[in-house]
């Protein structure tokens, strides 16, 4: 199937693509949540749109390449960082690329549920792209989230795992929880390490952007939210599965 993947990042009545929320709170805390797996060397990013996720690995590796389909995302990302002189843009669908490389390090971050063939993305990362020794992290939207959930009590969602118009508009092919996630994982013939959620979320993220915006939320409470996250990863924001070959 043909698709418009500039058409996909445009915010839609239903959505934005990316809130503050997810700059300003989800990044961070998917970096400390992924330091702890990091191995030392490069860096692969898979779908970096406008460079914000880039940005904060740029500074934690030797270098980074970046592989977005959407031409528009890309150049702002190129705009965004013109600075670093680490990172190297692909404007490619993942399916076609070809990297004459291995990576120590790759992120597959709010992405994976854009994939029309995601078993066989994930297969080609493990056989041309990651290196023996290497890890790929892999983190999406958990539809199990309370935010979701509470959703669905509205009448707003149709059930926790619906991808909704505004979400399809966006691309999303699927909503993962924990399993569904790991077996797909698990049937392209990774090892999952380690897999946990980042960010207790019972608010939407527009909601959240509104708070972010006031004195209502303190960074301790933020930080609360991540670590009661790691006690109920079922109820994340976010779930990830930590990966190697």
């Amino acid at each position: 199937m043909n698709r418009d993947y500039d058409k996909e990042t445009k915010d839609n009545s239903g959505r934005k693509y990316a809130y503050s929320f997810d700059f300003d709170v989800m990044h961070p805390y998917m970096i400390k949540a992924f330091t702890p797996f990091f191995r030392r060397g490069n860096a692969l990013e898979l779908g970096c749109y406008q460079g914000a996720f880039t940005e904060r690995i740029a500074k934690l590796f030797d270098s980074v390449t970046c592989i977005e389909a959407s031409e528009e995302a890309i150049t702002e990302a190129r705009k965004r960082l013109q600075g670093y002189d680490n990172i190297t843009y692909i404007q490619s669908m993942f399916e076609n690329a070809i990297l004459n490389q291995k990576y120590e390090n790759i992120f597959l971050t709010h992405v994976l549920e854009h994939i029309d063939d995601r078993v066989g993305l994930l297969k080609k990362i493990r056989e041309e792209w990651l290196a023996d020794d290497g890890i790929l992290f892999v983190a999406c939207p958990n539809a199990n989230a309370p935010s979701r959930q509470i959703a669905v009590k509205m009448g707003l969602i149709e059930s926790n795992t619906a991808v909704t118009e505004a979400e399809r508009a966006h691309g999303h092919r699927i909503t993962y929880c924990m399993d569904t996630l790991e077996t797909e994982i698990k049937k392209s013939g990774l090892q999952v390490l380690h897999k946990s959620g980042i960010f207790f979320k019972a608010l939407a993220n527009f909601q959240w952007d509104r708070l972010l915006e006031t004195d209502i939320i303190s960074q301790e409470y933020l930080d609360g939210c991540y670590s009661l996250g790691q006690q109920y990863p079922e109820l994340c924001s976010s779930i990830f599965c930590v990966c190697k070959k």
